[in-house]
């Protein structure tokens, strides 16, 4: 299979995780930054048919939603170190805490970002229960851990520290002191750190005076 890499992206967009990701690998890779219109047409919605981005293509592969493409590039690469062994305990944590937030966490954010609560007596119905359980379970997974599985960083890291940062920015996350810390250790990593710059860049220049 080809090796090339190619990133569809905005950096207005979740678009944002999968640049951090694509520095932690350090692999050379193409940018394609797409507005919200060239989104919805037929050239990339071959890509992805929902119209969104971030989406990556590695050789003739798609992979699309932001936690399938960590999993993937931290198997597709596995000298980045992005993952624990294939059957060892650790990878068991590392697959609960990033498919926790790409299921309860953004789920619960999302819902309560737009208004709405699970009464109670339904919460048993939704599959993250309630916001407070969610940050109550992640503060728990969080406290005295410098990392979510083992004494390394994963994907995992990079997946929840980018929906804390977010939502600690954005106040659709409790600042628990746990939280702040924890997401400032990892927007602190050097390929963060290029990442948001590369970004920033981008939505600099296209906002620059014609």
């Amino acid at each position: 299979m080809s090796d090339q890499l190619v990133f569809y992206t905005n950096p207005m967009s979740r678009g944002r995780i999968i640049r951090w990701l694509m520095e932690e690998v350090g692999q050379p890779y193409e940018t394609q930054v797409l507005d919200f219109p060239a989104m919805k047409a037929p050239a990339y919605l071959a890509v992805n048919p929902m119209g969104k981005v971030p989406a990556i293509k590695h050789g003739d592969t798609v992979i699309t939603e932001c936690a399938a493409i960590c999993a993937y590039m931290a198997d597709a690469f596995p000298e980045a170190g992005l993952a624990p062994p294939v059957g060892s305990k650790l990878r068991g944590e590392y697959y609960r805490w990033l498919f926790f937030a790409a299921g309860p966490l953004e789920a619960a954010i999302t819902v309560k970002s737009l208004g709405f609560e699970v009464p109670a007596d339904q919460q048993a119905s939704a599959g993250w229960g309630s916001f407070g359980a969610v940050m109550d379970t992640l503060e728990k997974a969080l406290t005295g851990r410098e990392y979510l599985a083992g004494d390394r960083f994963t994907a995992a890291d990079l997946y929840v520290g980018a929906h804390l940062g977010w939502g600690l920015q954005f106040g659709s996350i409790e600042a628990r002191p746990v939280f702040k810390a924890y997401s400032d250790r990892m927007a602190g990593r050097p390929a963060a750190v290029r990442a948001r710059e590369i970004d920033d860049a981008l939505i600099a220049a296209a906002h620059a005076p014609a």
